[in-house]
């Protein structure tokens, strides 16, 4: 052995068992594809895209590995500071490493006829059949292909030990008393121990550290997940169980709540609800474009009803000449509720993260329906395309591109959110060109400027009116939106595209009258094309969840509405229910009832009273049974959303 090398024994060895952890990792992984192959009826055609899964494979399981590695690799370093020689420390460390893989390794294993069997790696849910253990026992002896997969776990530790003994010789047991200088041994400490942390975080960017979603990068259903470490996604569920945000809602029952379900997919269609100079259908092959705006609360527009001046020129003109809905909801108060119920149409689940998840969730709405009538969908951010698991939630569900901030130039990144909106806009725009000259197309684009931390671009044909930042940000926001649909009406492809804009919520803007601020949920919703639909202004109720079914409606596909929206052209909708996390809001034409989840406190409120006085504390019983008739509607459907009662 080399004399340096010698004297870098314990390092040496981390290395060493790092390399060996990932071939084995990467073993199991082509394994796995094997086993896939053989099971698929023709052979999948990967497009040359399997080195890239298995590029997202190592750095999955990279951070695997750095866990696995992080106390011995420590004890290690101690005992290069510290002039350690005896060899049972050192073995200690080793057979620390030893346990955390071969236990990693039976994961690796049982992932294999999992993923067979349920198409989705190992995670929390296999916890779940330990209560049928003597069933399961049964199986695995009675079935030649779990105990095929028995041996093979128990040849490659076996395999494993062997290894990693033969390299304990030669590196640690061979150096137990050579020791690097301090000159050399403290950096190189220090880099193993930044190595380490970046490695267990898997991402240098300081948005988020590695996620399930990040493995995410096609349409490719395979491709996508075969990249992930089951360990990492076993743990990563696990966690999640304990979370009380993502225990069952117990609001109301389920079967209340699937007759609540089933009422309102059963609605009836009332014909005077269609307005007038609509041709409709619009024409095959109509392109969507989506844009999906911020915090655009209506009290920052026209439709204001505070009095307050609008800040929005732009989305003023195009609400004139558009089909406009002036009374819409958003779900909730976050961005990933507004993304998940604008394209899915489900409404939010209160407090919990519902793209965010272990195990990508297979919801059905707008972006699978285009998709399967032959649109290239796409979805554009300004920021990291792995901030809450968008990437991985989107190209699970529906979406052949996901575009983000690593997909821009870092010269045009400006700030938290990544790239301002007018920039996000031009490789919108230009991505449109592209993809309108082979068929049709959805893209769906989400602003962010209009978030804080604001930056506004320089260097810009842009002149705020106002002096208040806040503002000045919503007019840039505005600007952009402005300025793209300018572009847009000189591309070829315009005139054949429909345009949606909606609010993925509001905010607080002005004076709101309730703990549950309406502003924060009161949005617009607006369809703008031109030639076919006549501008007209709508004050009936609309949800953020009838965005779908409504556009959908506009178009000539056929498709079986399951989800929790209304045509909104077709069918009354009396109620909008919504969540502010752990409330949950109620509202028709006069009345907003609000529920307050963790401590059972509800209140009603007349909408035109100014006092926001409690209704209920008056008693009366027309007030209790409006309260309760809301409250039923409301809890009922919130807990038809919930992933248990999906299932009923």
């Amino acid at each position: 052995m080399h004399p340096l090398m010698k004297h870098s024994a314990r390092y040496n060895y981390i290395v060493f068992a790092y390399l060996v952890g990932i071939v084995f990792f990467t073993l199991f992984r082509l394994a796995g594809t094997w086993v896939y192959l053989l099971g698929a009826p023709t052979r999948p055609d990967f497009g040359g895209l399997y080195g890239h899964a298995l590029f997202m494979g190592w750095r999955f399981d990279t951070a695997v590995s750095c866990y696995l590695l992080a106390l011995p690799a420590l004890m290690l370093i101690v005992a290069e500071l510290a002039r350690i020689r005896a060899k049972a420390f050192h073995l200690v460390a080793h057979h620390l490493l030893l346990i955390g893989y071969i236990v990693s390794f039976f994961a690796c294993t049982a992932d294999i006829p999992f993923f067979a069997y349920f198409f989705t790696r190992l995670n929390a849910t296999a916890i779940n059949e330990i209560d049928s253990f003597a069933i399961i026992a049964d199986m695995i002896l009675s079935e030649p292909m779990y105990l095929a997969g028995i041996a093979a776990f128990l040849a490659v530790a076996v395999g494993y030990w062997f290894l990693m003994r033969f390299i304990f010789r030669h590196t640690l047991a061979a150096g137990l008393d050579k020791f690097q200088p301090y000159s050399l041994c403290i950096p190189l400490a220090l880099l193993l121990i930044f190595a380490t942390f970046v490695g267990m975080r898997g991402r240098l960017s300081k948005k988020s550290p590695l996620r399930v979603g990040t493995a995410y990068f096609c349409s490719d259903p395979f491709l996508n997940q075969i990249g992930l470490n089951p360990v990492f996604t076993f743990i990563k569920s696990a966690s999640e169980l304990g979370k009380s945000a993502n225990q069952p809602l117990t609001l109301t029952s389920p079967d209340e709540a699937r007759q609540a379900l089933a009422a309102e997919q059963q609605t009836p269609a009332d014909p005077t609800l269609m307005p007038t100079g609509l041709d409709l259908p619009l024409p095959e092959g109509t392109n969507v474009v989506l844009i999906i705006m911020e915090s655009m609360t209506v009290e920052k527009t026209s439709l204001s009803t505070s009095g307050c001046p609008s800040l929005t020129p732009c989305l003023d003109s195009l609400m004139a000449q558009s089909l406009l809905f002036t009374r819409a909801y958003s779900s909730g108060i976050h961005t990933y509720n507004g993304i998940y119920s604008t394209l899915y149409s489900r409404p939010c689940i209160p407090s919990r993260h519902t793209m965010k998840q272990a195990v990508i969730p297979h919801v059905y709405g707008l972006p699978q329906v285009l998709h399967e009538a032959g649109y290239h969908t796409a979805y554009f951010m300004t920021h990291d395309e792995d901030f809450d698991n968008m990437r991985g939630f989107l190209f699970g569900n529906g979406f052949d591109s996901v575009i983000g901030q690593h997909s821009y130039p870092v010269s045009e990144v400006i700030g938290t959110w990544g790239v301002p909106d007018h920039v996000m806009f031009d490789h919108a725009l230009r991505h449109c060109n592209q993809a309108a000259t082979q068929g049709p197309f959805f893209a769906t684009i989400m602003t962010c400027s209009d978030h804080a931390p604001y930056a506004i671009p320089s260097g810009i044909d842009f002149h705020p009116r106002s002096h208040d930042m806040n503002k000045q940000i919503v007019e840039y926001a505005d600007w952009s939106i402005g300025r793209f649909m300018r572009m847009a009406r000189r591309q070829p492809w315009y005139a054949n595209t429909l345009f949606v804009f909606i609010a993925d919520h509001g905010g607080v803007w002005g004076t709101n009258r309730y703990d549950m601020p309406l502003t924060y949920h009161h949005i617009p919703i607006l369809f703008h094309c031109p030639a076919r639909l006549h501008p007209q202004r709508l004050d009936r109720i609309a949800m953020q969840v009838d965005l779908g079914p409504t556009l959908l409606a506009m178009l000539p596909v056929t498709w079986q509405n399951t989800t929790f929206g209304l045509n909104l052209l077709a069918q009354p909708r009396r109620h909008a229910y919504f969540c502010n996390d752990d409330k949950i809001g109620v509202l028709d034409s006069q009345y907003f009832y609000i529920y307050r989840t963790a401590e059972g406190i509800e209140s009603l409120h007349l909408l035109s009273d100014t006092t926001a006085a409690d209704l209920l504390a008056t008693r009366q019983p027309d007030h209790r049974r409006r309260a309760d008739a809301m409250r039923r509607y409301g809890l009922a459907l919130t807990q038809a959303s919930d992933k248990p009662s999906q299932q009923l």
